[in-house]
């Protein structure tokens, strides 16, 4: 019997007892659904972030310090970081804090209490590139200017959620109170997520040293302070962090008390974290498709008990130990590889539902961003692969019993 006798028999077989050949692919079905959904997610958060980081620019470095405190004798400020931009033109060209100030913000008669608010530098928006650090636009007016950082001028610069809610989309030369004081909208910044409440469009922008003084918020990671620098290029990015860390640590004496990242290191770190994530998540997916292999070989071998007649006529007629096994093989390939295809279908179906779960939890911070659980077709291929291989390893023990049976006793058996 060749194999496309055999595989024909197989799906025989299928078709014949369909809800067995069911539950006994069911755990290659849902393993191979899992395996391909968590990839899919994994390709489509990783693929979301690595284009926030390209709207950030290659360029970038942040750094953070904590552990001292602020004001200490030991403290690197601002001052300390625009003299390095002015000794280092050829490798920075451009510094800003990034406060996180805890204001009240009030229109009117109405309150914004989820609304962010941060201090920034003129530096944080880039003539090159016309756009924030963070890879926001203008949609009207202008962004903060070094006479606005320098005189502590009371401008502000918003984000489309609070034009549209506060101010009905005309906002410019309108005044808004923070923690009581009136400050003036020079710029509308343009719509990058769902222009919702407390998303990245609900966002103002004020000179740093205001921020300051209406006191902190919340920073990342238990910082003190932060700054965002940028690099002359992508090429000099390396160079310029290993100047900042070199001053950093004249002062700090320690490299315990500041960090500093370029966003090509941001990137790869949260890459490095995603791919660590996917494999612990594939090799617990993988379990189910153990149990699919485990059921069955435990099929295949009550199969063989059922059909021990028909093995003992076919070797009394002259099939050989290979053919008897051979054909074994090929029935627990194709119950696999049939359960691997549902399986395929069922991971493709998920992935489809998790972008748009996905896409509307987090539409509100993607800034623009799309978000596409789609799997690759490495991804596919290799999940198809493992669940037909899985199939003839388990499914290979009860061929080779079948293989071995004695031709008399298989004939004598009732």
């Amino acid at each position: 019997m060749n194999f496309t006798q055999s595989f024909k028999l197989a799906l025989k077989s299928l078709k014949t007892s369909k809800m067995r050949a069911f539950l006994t692919m069911l755990g290659i079905i849902i393993g191979v659904g899992a395996v391909i959904v968590i990839l899919s997610l994994g390709n489509g958060m990783t693929n979301m972030m690595n284009s926030q980081f390209e709207k950030m620019g290659s360029n970038l470095i942040q750094v953070m310090t904590y552990g001292r405190g602020t004001g200490g004798t030991r403290d690197v400020d601002v001052e300390d970081l625009y003299e390095l931009v002015d000794k280092y033109p050829q490798y920075l060209t451009g510094v800003t804090p990034y406060v996180s100030a805890s204001a009240k913000v009030r229109y009117q008669t109405d309150d914004y209490d989820r609304t962010s608010v941060y201090g920034v530098s003129e530096a944080f928006f880039k003539e090159d590139t016309k756009g924030t650090m963070q890879g926001e636009t203008l949609a009207e007016g202008r962004f903060l200017s070094y006479i606005d950082v320098d005189r502590h001028q009371n401008v502000c610069v918003i984000g489309d959620y609070l034009a549209q809610a506060a101010f009905r989309g005309d906002a410019l030369g309108k005044t808004i109170s923070l923690s009581g004081v009136p400050y003036t909208v020079i710029g509308v910044l343009s719509k990058s997520g769902d222009s919702s409440e407390g998303s990245a469009d609900d966002v103002i922008y004020i000179p740093y040293e205001n921020a300051q003084r209406m006191g902190t918020g919340t920073m990342m990671m238990g910082t003190d302070e932060m700054f965002l620098l940028t690099a002359t290029s992508r090429d000099t990015a390396s160079a310029a962090k290993g100047i900042v860390e070199k001053r950093l640590y004249k002062t700090y004496q320690s490299s315990d008390y500041y960090m500093v990242m370029t966003s090509a290191e941001m990137m790869d770190a949260m890459n490095t974290m995603m791919n660590t994530m996917m494999i612990v998540l594939v090799a617990i997916a993988a379990i189910s498709l153990l149990v699919g292999g485990i059921g069955i070989m435990n099929i295949m071998l009550v199969s063989v008990t059922e059909r021990t007649r028909e093995i003992g006529i076919r070797k009394s007629l002259g099939a050989k130990q290979k053919d008897i096994r051979g054909q074994f093989v090929i029935e627990a390939g194709t119950t696999s590889a049939v359960g691997g295809v549902l399986g395929i279908v069922f991971g493709l179906l998920l992935a489809r539902a998790a972008t748009i779960a996905v896409g509307a939890i987090m539409s509100s911070s993607m800034n623009g961003i799309t978000f596409s659980a789609v799997p690759t077709l490495s991804d596919i291929a290799v999940s198809f692969g493992v669940s037909v291989g899985i199939g003839v390893l388990f499914g290979y023990l009860p061929a080779n019993k079948a293989a071995k049976l004695n031709p008399i006793d298989a004939l004598r058996y009732d």
